[in-house]
């Protein structure tokens, strides 16, 4: 379990983070929604340990970067090293030994091939690849379904099912709400850096017409069409 505490992010005097308090339990995926520039990514990089933040955020299974596998929106490849030396050194991380990473290809990447001559799917397939070979049991996906074609949007929706039948925590960000409806059980409306609407499946509606209303016709509007 994880709990976030009074959470908040500032960079300089600017802040983007708000008394964030969130509880995410096992077996749970809970969606956070937003415009850009919410903090849906401080958030999950807050969460992953990468920012520095003011509260507390709890795991109750030890330290959290040991049991976390993180996606970002843009995955970073070093220059020179292919798909499956990738997946290998993300496995040497936590002492997992595969000898046929072919088998493991859910979504047919050329694992010879440089990683950095990937598609930007490409990319965030052979990412999120090497997190689940990790075995973790958290994770912190941003954006997961971003640029990835409708086949492995399917692969990635049956990845999320299986993961919480395994009673993983899943936290994603996505501006697709047909996936979110399908995959999550809680909903988080980010706005301005504050959470304004937490919300179980049976709300999701209210949600999402919540962030239609927010300024849309206005902003349609301007364009004097």
């Amino acid at each position: 379990m994880i709990y976030i505490k009074s959470l908040h992010k500032y960079y300089g005097n600017k802040q983007v983070l708000k008394d964030i308090n969130l509880v995410f339990n096992p077996g749970e995926v809970h969606g956070v929604v937003g415009e850009n520039g919410a903090g849906k990514t401080t958030l999950f990089r807050s969460i992953s340990g990468m920012e520095n933040y003011k509260g507390t955020i709890d795991y109750t299974g030890g330290n959290i970067k040991n049991s976390m596998g993180f996606l970002p929106t843009d995955p970073y490849f070093l220059s020179k090293i292919t798909g499956k030396e990738y997946l290998q050194l993300l496995c040497n991380a936590r002492n997992i030994e595969i000898t046929d990473f072919k088998e493991k290809n859910i979504f047919d990447l050329p694992l010879q091939q440089y990683a950095e001559t990937y598609s930007t799917g490409m990319k965030k397939k052979l990412a999120l690849t090497g997190i689940l070979l990790q075995k973790n049991d958290i994770f912190i996906l941003d954006e997961p379904f971003n640029g990835v074609d409708i086949h492995s949007n399917t692969i990635i929706n049956q990845v999320l099912f299986k993961l919480k039948e395994l009673n993983k925590i899943v936290v994603l960000s996505s501006h697709i709400f047909s996936t979110l409806y399908e995959t999550c059980d809680y909903l988080h409306y980010l706005k301005n850096g504050s959470i304004v609407k937490s919300a179980d499946k049976s709300e999701f509606g209210i949600i999402e017409k919540e962030m239609q209303a927010s300024g849309i016709g206005i902003k349609i509007d301007k364009l004097n069409l």
